[in-house]
């Protein structure tokens, strides 16, 4: 092991025999890679060109155009996860986190994902009420923010997804202590494999600390890049009735 140069000392550049790879990096295999690669992080940039959303497009209903955009990016060979989303809280004192999870589910009430209830973002969803989430989607040049009230789904909800998932998933709720510090990856492993051991043979019942959340769409805004920074926004607002009011659109 070694480090590579001096134009990035936080990279460590791994030798095995004849190949040389970054840990956490995928294999060089094109020239725009390389040239990205040697850009100071000021002049990382790219011109978006996929696509326009334009305003006698937009349904009266959103959750129609985040369906067909959740289509795109599903179809999308390019789109690792479409599914993926960013989830941000915040604690009671004002400090604010974001992390990855993935949408289980969406409809008219709102988007849904699991978690452990005892995580940070457990805890401060319960104590809020409240979240915000981002899908990006970069192959499609597209972005979509939702902001809403949440909280937890009803018991049986969380009980019929938690039966569908892979029993390593399973057992892996019962044993990582989520966000909590813990001694080793070994010390995560051994708890793994007592649990293994205890459900050996047996159903696995949703551990009383893991369930869904959902988060109820008050605000939803699209976002489709476009050339010069001259981006389409279009943002929907529930009104007081529960009616969504008319798309607006906003400056990029």
């Amino acid at each position: 092991m070694r480090r590579q140069g001096s134009t990035n000392p936080a990279v460590i550049v791994h030798t095995q025999g004849s190949r040389t790879h970054q840990r956490g990096f995928v294999p060089i295999n094109s020239l725009r890679q390389v040239t990205q690669m040697s850009k100071p992080v000021q002049d990382l940039r790219r011109d978006y060109r996929a696509g326009s959303l334009e305003a006698d497009e937009l349904p009266t209903d959103p959750l129609d155009l985040f369906q067909a955009w959740f289509e795109d990016a599903r179809d999308s060979e390019q789109v690792l996860e479409p599914n993926a989303m960013a989830v941000a809280t915040v604690s009671e004192e004002g400090a604010p986190s974001v992390r990855f999870v993935l949408l289980k589910s969406y409809d008219a009430r709102g988007f849904v994902f699991y978690t452990n209830y005892t995580s940070r973002k457990g805890r401060e969803v319960d104590a809020t009420g409240r979240a915000a989430l981002v899908f990006w989607w970069g192959a499609l040049e597209r972005q979509v923010r939702v902001e809403g009230k949440a909280s937890r789904i009803a018991a049986e909800e969380s009980d019929a997804y938690f039966e569908a998932r892979p029993r390593g998933s399973r057992v892996g709720a019962w044993a990582s202590p989520q966000s909590e510090e813990i001694a080793s990856r070994d010390a995560l492993k051994a708890s793994f494999e007592a649990r293994e051991e205890e459900f050996a043979d047996k159903p696995i019942p949703r551990p009383p600390h893991w369930g869904g959340y959902r988060v109820e769409l008050e605000v939803i805004e699209f976002w489709q890049g476009r050339s010069n920074r001259l981006h389409d926004r279009f943002v929907y607002r529930r009104a007081e009735d529960g009616a969504w009011e008319a798309p607006r659109r906003l400056a990029p």
